[in-house]
């Protein structure tokens, strides 16, 4: 029998790569059930954290897990760089994924199935990809003894998705020191490909995010008998106010991020575009409409609603849930908005808040993108835009470091890739994960 060797494989036998275990590694997390359900619950979490600190262990890092809660653990690791008078990058991901309903899905969301070239599951694109492409360089990396330029902490989160409180939030608050020198980071929600024609694919870096106000709405009114005539009825009123909220078209405003977008998608269709007139331009950006059009605008959608505890007792008070998000720079004329819309009798509050981000789509990082994309797929051309939504790089800005959204995809034109965020049947194509694999490599020597 073959004696294995330092890097795990017998002697003789061909190394393993990151391109030959990305797809396992993804496999292996989407089958861990780390749903979020916004409470204190996250055992899923806890197992994930272990998964990938074994992985890390496994090529001679010294990962640390931080639990901040019972089963609420975030991995942590730093890789040496040739130079560690440099400053160093942050690449992080979160383990959590939003709840599924597998009666909606055509694959089991936790069973990592495999069909039609994809890679099936929940958090196959949101964000467990990133998590194994990631993994999968660094152990590739680690066991050919290729050191990257600079130092690279490597951050696996609890609880991105319900705002990052038990993860991002916890390490940034108490454990600072771990990110010492970090100047720059990169996440998800980035670098995935938008097919222009045979010529030409933009592949979207994400520079900006929009800010948040998940709100809750109160109206208090008389409780009384169902049958009589009631003028003071809190349903009533906080329904009407809903209905407004909800129907409201908030006016478009042009953050630097979206003017750089329209110019470069502009140049590309060959085409100047005004974004006060985009429905047509919408209409031929296929599945990453929802995303461009959710930047050009604040919004504040009604997401859930409570009242009453029987049908002849009309309720004294009337509750709903509203998710608001502000583009940057426009916080105090989203809420100003709100106010008027909603109008005086309305109580407003926050559930959870964030700011906004924006920055320049500029300087060696950016360029290392570019490069890397360019040297794996010869007509790509990196473009910003903007997250209508937030990750976890809202938390790491407030130690100053800068961020992305660069998890590399080649995605084909066809796939509704923004409906795969939250949604049923999300999936990721087995060549894409393949290819974010050789991007993130080639970026890293770059950087």
């Amino acid at each position: 029998m073959s004696e294995p060797t330092t890097d795990g494989r017998a002697d003789g036998a061909r190394a393993v790569s990151g391109e030959d275990e990305v797809v396992d590694l993804c496999r292996d997390l989407i089958r861990m059930d780390t749903s979020n359900y916004g409470d204190h619950s996250g055992p899923g979490e806890r197992k994930a954290a272990e998964y990938v600190a074994e992985k890390l262990a496994e090529v001679g890092l010294e990962p640390r897990i931080f639990e901040s809660h019972p089963g609420r653990a975030s991995t942590v690791a730093r890789i040496e760089g040739e130079d560690p008078s440099r400053p160093a990058l942050l690449i992080h991901g979160h383990t959590d994924v939003v709840p599924a309903n597998a009666q909606d899905w055509t694959h089991h969301p936790f069973s990592g199935e495999i069909a039609d070239g994809c890679l099936w599951g929940r958090g196959a694109v949101d964000m467990k990809d990133m998590d194994a492409m990631t993994l999968a360089v660094v152990r590739d990396r680690l066991r050919s003894g290729r050191k990257p330029p600079r130092d690279i902490v490597l951050a696996f989160l609890a609880d991105e998705e319900a705002g990052g409180t038990y993860g991002a939030r916890y390490l940034v608050d108490n454990h600072p020191d771990l990110f010492e020198g970090v100047t720059e980071a990169i996440s998800e929600v980035g670098g995935f490909s938008f097919t222009v024609n045979e010529k030409l694919r933009l592949y979207l870096v994400e520079t900006a995010q929009k800010g948040m106000h998940w709100m809750k709405l109160t109206v208090d009114g008389s409780a009384g008998h169902g049958s009589m005539i009631h003028k003071d009825n809190a349903i009533t009123e906080l329904s009407e106010a809903v209905g407004r909220l909800g129907r409201h078209k908030f006016p478009v405003r042009v953050t630097k991020t979206l003017r750089h977008f329209l110019d470069e998608l502009g140049d590309a269709l060959g085409t100047e575009l005004d974004p006060e007139n985009m429905d047509d331009t919408l209409a031929k950006l296929g599945g990453i409409a929802k995303l461009i059009g959710a930047s050009l605008q604040n919004t504040a959608n009604p997401t859930q609603l409570g009242a009453g505890y029987k049908v002849n007792v009309i309720p004294g008070q009337a509750t709903a849930h509203v998710d608001g998000r502000f583009l940057p720079g426009y916080e105090e004329e989203f809420l100003a908005d709100l106010d008027r819309i909603l109008g005086p009798n309305v109580k407003r509050e926050d559930v959870h808040a964030d700011k906004a981000l924006e920055t320049t789509f500029d300087g060696a990082l950016v360029d290392a993108m570019q490069m890397a994309l360019q040297a794996e797929d010869p007509i790509a051309r990196a473009v910003p835009y903007m997250l209508s939504a937030g990750t976890d790089a809202k938390s790491f800005d407030d130690l100053g470091i800068r961020g992305f959204g660069f998890a590399p995809l080649k995605l084909p034109p066809e796939l509704d890739f923004a409906g795969m965020f939250h949604g049923v049947d999300e999936r990721v194509p087995v060549d894409g994960l393949k290819f974010g694999v050789r991007v993130l490599d080639r970026f890293i020597d770059a950087s």
